[in-house]
């Protein structure tokens, strides 16, 4: 959607009452269920061209819908998971901005506010990650739209909570505290080097349907695929508790400046805190 129709639509009293409609997740229910049709399959070569995707990386397949080419697999080898033992890497393809946690509230350069009990539902869990920091992944359409698990290590099931469903465009998050009204679904993620973690995917306009592979507790591994995002942007969103993850110094001073850092799945982000 046009940069422009989105800051009318948050911005002006009649954009946000569209919003109403456009928010709710019927609209999105609608969209991926064309998207998963044959028909939608014309749809194909416009996105290549418009969103600039590399095919070079792209596994080769007999694509069925629109929504089999936008979680496409890659070829062997076109993302590369750091090993270092005391990494901690990217779960995705994004645009990164990371955030202190402090006096329980997630704290922007420039944007909304919002707690972490809001976002988790949770008072008691939010409690354990004051002090600590939000690392904010946003997926364009652009973006390769399947995620992996940050480290090795026992994660939780999966909670889910219903919402709607905004763009995550900084044209959105800048104005509405979209993270906790979107649906989402997370799970906590136990690991040795970086103790406890927060593991959460959001939805947003367009991407009704997160799909993880694995909803029930299970024992996970640095780089394994967790799920994809069907059409749109999303966000995976991670928070980690207070002194565990020293985050790199280009990354840290792009979000002092408010700007968004472009990272790959596997990407070695930081280090043991």
């Amino acid at each position: 959607m046009p940069h422009k129709t989105l800051y009318k639509l948050y911005n002006t009293k009649s954009g946000r009452a569209l919003l109403k409609i456009l928010t709710a997740p019927f609209v999105s229910d609608a969209a991926g269920r064309f998207l998963d049709t044959r028909k939608s399959i014309a749809l194909i070569p416009l996105f290549i061209k418009t969103s600039g995707l590399d095919m070079t990386e792209v596994k080769p397949s007999d694509w069925q819908s629109f929504n089999d080419f936008f979680t496409r697999r890659l070829i062997d080898g076109a993302r590369e998971i750091c090993t270092e033992n005391d990494a901690f890497i990217s779960p995705c393809d994004a645009d990164l901005t990371v955030y202190p946690i402090e006096d329980g509230r997630v704290i922007p350069v420039k944007g909304v506010q919002y707690t972490v009990a809001d976002l988790v539902r949770s008072k008691t869990l939010a409690a354990e990650y004051d002090g600590g920091i939000c690392m904010v992944f946003r997926l364009s359409t652009k973006h390769y739209h399947r995620y992996s698990y940050p480290e090795t290590g026992r994660k939780s099931r999966y909670i889910d909570i219903k919402g709607v469903l905004h763009t995550v465009q900084p044209v959105a998050t800048e104005s509405t505290d979209v993270y906790v009204q979107n649906s989402r679904s997370y799970c906590k993620l136990f690991t040795e080097s970086f103790g406890s973690l927060i593991f959460m995917q959001v939805g947003a306009m367009l991407v009704g349907r997160i799909c993880n592979n694995d909803p029930g507790a299970a024992q996970v591994v640095r780089g394994g695929e967790a799920g994809r995002f069907e059409y749109g942007g999303s966000t995976v969103i991670v928070l980690s508790k207070a002194g565990r993850i020293r985050i790199n110094d280009d990354i840290k001073k792009a979000s002092a400046e408010n700007k968004e850092y472009p990272v790959r799945l596997g990407m070695k982000i930081g280090t043991k805190g």
